[in-house]
């Protein structure tokens, strides 16, 4: 019988990719992990990992079995959640996962009616980034987590998790107002310094692809997360910026938006067979109806 401890180790190195990554995701030592993948390839009573380099990588087999053991805990998910339903009354903790622009705006109002209705839950915010927020839904530390992407830039599916759409919203060019018109915003930006977002951040991948659809690589001038801080930056005169309709809330003088063909798209997801449990349930339906409440020209709804 293989244990399902053991599994989802061998689930968390094929994401994370290395042992000592597991072993901090799981504040072990890596002797410990590994000693654990060993267990677990004694008794699958077939090889599971081999050397690849100074690392590990999985073998066919061991690949194989990572596809069943999201099968197993995916089950294991909503076993947990048919119990949980069966309680009475809505308790616990609950863990929301979201990005700075959605913690500014769509989150607070939908905490508001969590509150409202289901008094009892407990409900614990983390800002996090939609790069990492999957990561963490595996590890356990989130319940459910607002992820986005970019339509020019999609999320390949991810193992283990499902969502829920929410809304799109348009992606502007911001610039200064005294930046000359032009029928092609990027374009017309082949010369500009950008403001970009951290590399390996989801807006940092589409302000790069934006630029090398229009034949060029865009010269990255300050790096900044904040949507907040982007738009000074603009109205500064420091260089143009990627920013959708929720990072811009507030715009200072000086800055024109200039609509793109782009859009992000912002998502909720969770574990894998967790839909039915009463707290996510709960909590999707109020970013749901909170979400449909947006402005029509930030907010275009989608169903399951």
């Amino acid at each position: 019988m293989l244990d399902v401890h053991r599994l989802r180790l061998l689930r968390d190195l094929a994401h994370l990719g290395t042992i000592a990554a597991v072993a901090h995701a799981h504040a072990y030592t890596p002797s410990a992990v590994s000693q654990q993948l060993a267990t677990l390839q004694r008794e699958a009573g077939v090889a599971l990992l081999e050397r690849d380099g100074r690392g590990v990588s999985l073998t066919p087999a061991g690949a194989d079995l990572v596809q069943h053991a999201d099968v197993v805990l995916t089950a294991l998910e909503a076993a947990s959640a048919s119990v949980a339903a069966a309680r009475s009354g809505l308790s616990g903790t609950i863990r929301i996962g979201a990005f700075p622009t959605a913690v500014r705006t769509v989150l607070p109002e939908a905490l508001v009616r969590l509150a409202r209705h289901h008094p009892a839950l407990d409900l614990l915010v983390t800002e996090v980034d939609p790069a990492a927020a999957p990561e963490q839904l595996r590890l356990r530390r989130l319940d459910v987590a607002l992820l986005s992407d970019y339509n020019l830039a999609p999320d390949e599916p991810e193992n283990g998790l499902d969502s829920v759409a929410l809304f799109e919203e348009t992606v502007m060019l911001a610039t200064s107002v005294d930046t000359p018109d032009t029928d092609d915003p990027v374009e017309g930006a082949r010369h500009a310094h950008w403001i970009v977002s951290s590399p390996g951040t989801q807006c940092h991948t589409a302000a790069m692809r934006i630029g090398r659809a229009a034949g060029y690589t865009p010269m990255v001038r300050h790096v900044a997360d904040d949507f907040t801080a982007v738009l000074a930056l603009v109205a500064a005169g420091q260089g143009v910026a990627l920013v959708p309709e929720l990072g811009a809330v507030q715009v200072p003088d000086g800055v024109r938006l200039l609509p793109l063909p782009v859009l992000r798209r912002t998502r909720v997801a969770y574990r894998g067979g967790a839909r039915t449990h009463p707290a996510v349930t709960a909590c999707v339906d109020s970013l749901r109806a909170v979400t449909s409440a947006l402005s029509p020209s930030a907010n275009r709804p989608k169903g399951s």
